[in-house]
């Protein structure tokens, strides 16, 4: 996209902050995001910026969770912003639009590097082995921040919650209820699924405290950088998905259909910076309720995402099975739990 044929909404975000068409060298899509559109915008003077804006309402295309999903990023990066030894955007410009109001775009910083997953590769072990301890680190620091409510921040199911349970219980009703919408099969009958979390809902009022909780910080989300044999974490990205809630509920991305429990250097690296890496039985069951939910949530989206049909093949036996476990996990779960 050259500068002149900017989209007038881009050129709009840019003109809040005293940019102009002719001030720009480079506009250019970035992919590998599956919801907001993204653009990285360098200007003359050398600033680098990511430009982020929702789908069209008119798309049809959103979960209920996803109402107003930039407010989230918005209010994480700002939570941070005074955070040392964490590598996150900074925030130049917040747009709002309609009434009421939503986050119609950001403009922030870009933070150096590569997405992780395609630099895992040509890793060395000590890369590796060092860059988990620095998430692990980023991590427990970003943990230290809490807000006054259970939630999302756009509240895209009413009101705040009370408690983390009645807050995890609209979250996981939702997405149970886009799957009766979008007509998803999902791997348990839906209401199936619905009794085995909530049987297990007492377990989450051991959570009082309500965390920063990032919720999608794979490996395309974290960013490396640094001369081969020397790289490591240079940016925690795409906070969109961000919610106030468990930090338990942060080592289902950073596992991604793993265990988070033989990630040795993570673990490390969050326990020396204070965070609290104790796995009892409650904190696996806490684990598995939110693997739970994030694999309804992946199962749902393909459907209004239009995913092709081999992706949906994959995800309905990939993550099926995962989600199938999970919920056995739960209904299988101690009574103690302690």
């Amino acid at each position: 996209m050259s500068p002149e044929n900017f989209d007038p909404a881009v050129a709009a975000l840019l003109s809040a902050v005293a940019v102009a068409p002719a001030d720009v060298v480079e506009c250019a899509p970035l992919s590998g995001g599956t919801y907001n559109s993204l653009l990285r915008v360098v200007l003359r003077d050398g600033r680098r910026w990511i430009v982020k804006r929702p789908p069209s309402p008119r798309s049809g295309s959103t979960l209920r969770y996803e109402h107003d999903l930039l407010r989230g990023e918005a209010s994480y990066y700002t939570a941070v912003r005074d955070l040392p030894g964490v590598p996150v955007p900074r925030l130049v410009h917040v747009e709002t639009s309609a009434e009421p109001p939503v986050v119609s775009g950001l403009v922030m910083t870009e933070c150096p590097g590569v997405p992780w997953h395609e630099a895992d590769a040509s890793l060395t072990p000590g890369e590796r082995a060092r860059s988990r301890r620095e998430l692990g680190e980023a991590v427990a620091r970003l943990h230290t921040v809490t807000g006054s409510e259970f939630g999302y921040p756009a509240r895209p199911f009413g009101p705040a919650a009370a408690d983390w349970r009645s807050a995890f219980t609209a979250m996981t009703d939702a997405v149970l209820n886009d799957a009766v919408v979008y007509g998803v099969e999902l791997p348990r009958p839906v209401e199936e699924v619905r009794e085995v979390i909530a049987a297990a809902g007492d377990v989450l009022d051991e959570v009082t405290r309500p965390v920063l909780v990032h919720f999608d910080l794979w490996q395309g989300n974290l960013l490396l950088a640094g001369a081969e044999g020397a790289r490591g974490l240079s940016g925690v990205i795409d906070a969109e998905r961000m919610f106030w809630g468990d930090p338990v509920a942060e080592f289902v991305s950073l596992s991604l259909f793993d265990d988070i429990e033989k990630d040795a250097d993570f673990l490390a690296g969050y326990a020396a910076a204070g965070g609290d890496a104790t796995f009892t039985d409650s904190v696996r069951l806490r684990l598995e309720l939110y693997r739970c939910y994030l694999y309804l949530i992946m199962l749902v989206e393909a459907v209004p995402r239009r995913y092709s049909s081999e992706q949906s093949a994959w995800t309905r036996r990939h993550v099926g099975g995962h989600l199938t476990a999970s919920l056995d996990a739960v209904a299988s779960a101690p009574a103690g739990r302690r």
